[in-house]
């Protein structure tokens, strides 16, 4: 017969074992590194669209999965350190979520940690895979086409205002490939169009600010924004000060004209971070990277802001509105 002082005594230690078993369970669950550009209140929409391609692959946050977050804040020179904390802390899967110096960082840090990026041009050329079909390598993600669609988003800038002739492209200094590749299209479409173009750099908050205010001085016929994540984290400040200066812009996502940014072209960013958690789950269950083929989107969506127009006193020309997937009024 057990007494009530072994009972209690029993009872005691099935308790203190508890947080001890809690703990292994947590240990147990796999984590997912998440090594991002930006800061982590310009991601909300980014995280949101993770998690459910997370769920979609069989995995919830806080329940089956976990996901440790490492943020540059907008310096890119941060990242290699970071990357490097996230291998020490033996992730299972490295998700990537804007754009290749992230994702260089990453390959630099491990061969062994499973990498999945998401960039806006053609990971192949860039270096980060051998190829698209058999990625190769520990690195495999999704490519939504931000930069290859750079000359058609000057053909729908054009078409917008005919009469344009000059036409300022706010780039980035710090981004390296992606810039030269972006440059190099506008270029050539540019010729091609006859248009003038002036490239101004921006990388951070007070360049951004100086760049809109040479417009004052200059005066361009309109504006192309590339697409980098800082400039996505910035898409606020971008599409006030492209209002407040009277300068027609169009950018890369639609969560430009979403804030007011006059014009978008390209495909979803939403959809393909979902991707991006669809793969890093399918990697967590098993599946090697080079076995995942690189996600190429396929879906575009032109997207205008009608009331942006109104207030820059543009009338929208019919032929633009019949192709618009969206019009924001």
């Amino acid at each position: 017969m057990i007494r009530r002082r072994e009972v209690v005594t029993l009872l005691g230690g099935a308790a203190a074992a508890w947080p001890v078993a809690a703990r292994a369970q947590q240990t147990a669950m796999p984590v997912i590194g998440w090594l991002s550009a930006i800061s982590p209140g310009s991601a909300d929409f980014a995280r949101r669209a993770f998690r459910q391609g997370l769920k979609e692959a069989g995995y919830a946050e806080g329940e089956n999965v976990t996901v440790e977050s490492r943020w540059a804040d907008g310096e890119a020179d941060r990242l290699p350190a970071l990357a490097a904390e996230l291998v020490r802390r033996q992730v299972a899967v490295i998700a990537v979520p804007s754009g290749p110096a992230s994702a260089f960082a990453a390959k630099a840090a491990t061969k062994t940690i499973p990498i999945v990026f998401l960039v806006g041009e053609d990971p192949v050329a860039l270096g980060l895979v051998a190829s698209l079909a058999r990625p190769d390598g520990n690195l495999t993600g999704v490519n939504f086409f931000a930069t290859e669609l750079t000359a058609k988003r000057l053909e729908l800038l054009r078409e917008l205002v005919p009469a344009a002739s000059r036409i300022a492209v706010l780039a980035s200094a710090g981004t390296g490939a992606n810039t030269e590749a972006t440059l190099r299209d506008v270029g050539s479409a540019a010729r091609a169009m006859g248009l003038q173009v002036r490239v101004l750099n921006a990388d951070n908050s007070r360049e951004i600010d100086a760049a809109f205010a040479t417009f004052v001085h200059e005066r361009p016929d309109a504006l192309l924004v590339t697409q980098i994540p800082f400039f996505l984290s910035r898409r606020l400040q971008l599409a006030h000060l492209a209002t407040r200066h009277g300068v027609p812009a169009i950018y890369a996502l639609r969560d430009y004209a979403d804030v007011g940014g006059l014009m978008s072209y390209g495909a979803s960013l939403t959809d393909a971070i979902r991707q991006l958690g669809v793969y890093c789950g399918r990697v967590l269950k098993g599946t090697h990277p080079a076995d995942l083929p690189v996600v190429q989107s396929s879906k575009f969506e032109l997207v205008i802001n009608a009331q942006t127009a109104r207030t820059l006193g543009l009338t929208i020309p019919p032929t633009l509105l019949a192709r618009a997937d969206e019009v924001i009024e």
